[in-house]
């Protein structure tokens, strides 16, 4: 069983909804989720928030945060899944946020990516290093999500 199954079965079988913001993913989260049968009793939105403008405005990530620290950050993917999840007025948000290639930016290697779970208001973030294309670093990116949503609702 795939884990993008196994999450939506633990989220029916826990009355949960779980929703993403996505950067580095651009929506690649999401649409793993929905793919499985009957995620549509779980899965309440994503947001595909690539642009500075979109993390300040739909999630509201302070401008002066990006400014400081730039996107790829633990505490931008921490902000984006908070915003997300009341956004979206869900149990559960991840968001993504990193750098996918080909040019190093905000002084962040190629792969450097940071990984935020939110579940009912409590956050972690992670950080990755994914070697690979662009497409092998944002499916990365999505396998490590899921995985670590999931490694969070098995402790709970």
């Amino acid at each position: 069983m795939t884990s993008e199954i196994q999450l939506v079965n633990i989220l029916k079988e826990k009355g949960m909804t779980i929703s993403t913001a996505e950067s580095i993913t651009a929506g690649m989260i999401g649409s793993t989720i929905v793919k499985v049968p009957g995620a549509s009793a779980v899965f309440k939105e994503g947001f595909i928030t690539y642009t500075n403008e979109s993390k300040v405005n739909r999630l509201g990530v302070p401008q002066e945060l990006i400014d400081q620290k730039g996107v790829i950050c633990p505490d931008t993917a921490r902000l984006m899944a908070e915003g997300c999840a009341k956004a979206a007025d869900t149990d559960i948000a991840i968001s993504t946020t990193g750098n996918a290639g080909p040019d190093v930016m905000e002084f962040k290697p190629v792969g450097r990516v940071y990984i935020a779970v939110c579940i009912n208001g409590e956050t972690t973030v992670s950080e990755h290093t994914y070697s690979g294309e662009r497409e092998s670093i944002r499916r990365q990116t999505t396998n490590a999500a899921i995985r670590e949503c999931l490694n969070r609702l098995a402790k709970q």
